[in-house]
């Protein structure tokens, strides 16, 4: 039979079974949590890497775009030389504009245009019959004009009573 001993080292032996089974089971655990947490550094090196491309991309891009704008602002002083320059010669003709500017509304200016006014007035008035032979210069079709020297004439329109076929593009005589 068991005695007391035997019962004590069953126990002892069954506590030490179930002893290096959770010991076993921990270690299992613990192990699994280590292989995660190598993974989660690894991803987290990863993204960091791509973190850090990505702020050097925008660094770069910063980089040249303050060049862009010291390339502006450069060109914006001159600017500004310019137009200081600009407002140095329009404060050097103002007299000069205000002369023009008086001479416009002077009596001989106001007598020339009268006259330019009754000849255009006279010209238009004149009979159909008399303005046949010559019209005022103003007045003339630049189809009646004589091309300038070196240049080619264009085509003139058809004489009266000859009218284009809308789509054969043959003269047909009109019906007068």
């Amino acid at each position: 039979m068991l005695n007391a001993v035997w019962v004590a080292v069953i126990v002892a032996a069954a506590f030490w079974v179930v002893g290096v089974c959770a010991a076993v089971y921990v270690m299992a655990k613990a192990a699994r949590l280590m292989s995660q947490t190598t993974d989660a550094v690894a991803s987290l090196r990863e993204r960091q890497e791509a973190l850090i491309e990505r702020a050097n991309t925008t660094v770069d891009r910063a980089n040249e775009q303050l060049v862009k704008t010291d390339a502006i602002t450069a060109s914006m002083d001159e600017v500004t030389a310019n137009m200081a320059e600009l407002t140095g010669r329009m404060t050097a003709l103002a007299p000069l504009a205000r002369v023009i500017a008086a001479s416009a509304g002077s009596p001989a200016a106001k007598i020339a245009a009268l006259a330019y006014g009754v000849n255009r007035a006279l010209w238009m008035r004149r009979p159909a019959g008399a303005q046949r032979g010559s019209r005022p210069p103003a007045a003339r079709p630049a189809a009646a004009r004589p091309p300038a020297p070196g240049m080619k004439a264009l085509p003139r329109p058809a004489a009266p009573g000859w009218r284009r076929a809308a789509l054969g593009g043959q003269r047909d005589e009109a019906a007068s």
